[in-house]
């Protein structure tokens, strides 16, 4: 079992940059795929960027692409996602989750490949 808890998130100026971290306690952290999702207010919840556990190949949503940056560091098991150029439209709940699965750039952004989650941590952009 992985359980997983996010931070880092907070309230910052559009333009401005986070980096949250969603730290993991269990075994077999590197054998782990990592999704990170947002729901905003009103919004269906959407995958962001997900970081695979063995090349660590990383997909992105286009909304966040060339903006935030996904890494990981196995003995820290722990994944960071740094959020650089936010916009208003970034607020949203931000979760973590886990999955032993070989996911796709057609496939990561699906909750249901994701067997563990994290209880999310909130990002406000302010315009």
């Amino acid at each position: 079992e992985v359980q997983l808890v996010e931070s880092g998130g907070g309230l910052v100026q559009a333009g401005g940059s986070l980096r949250l971290s969603c730290a993991a306690s269990g075994s077999y952290f590197d054998e782990f795929g990592i999704g990170w999702f947002r729901q905003g207010p009103g919004k269906d919840r959407e995958g962001v960027s997900f970081i695979k556990s063995g090349d660590g190949s990383t997909y992105y949503a286009d909304s966040v692409k060339g903006r935030f940056t996904l890494s990981r560091d196995n003995a820290k098991k722990t994944v960071f996602l740094q959020m650089n150029s936010l916009k208003p439209e970034d607020t949203a709940n931000y979760y973590c989750a886990a999955t032993p699965l070989d996911l796709t750039s057609a496939s990561y952004n699906s909750d249901r490949y994701y067997t563990y989650w994290g209880q999310g941590t909130q990002v406000t952009v302010s315009s």
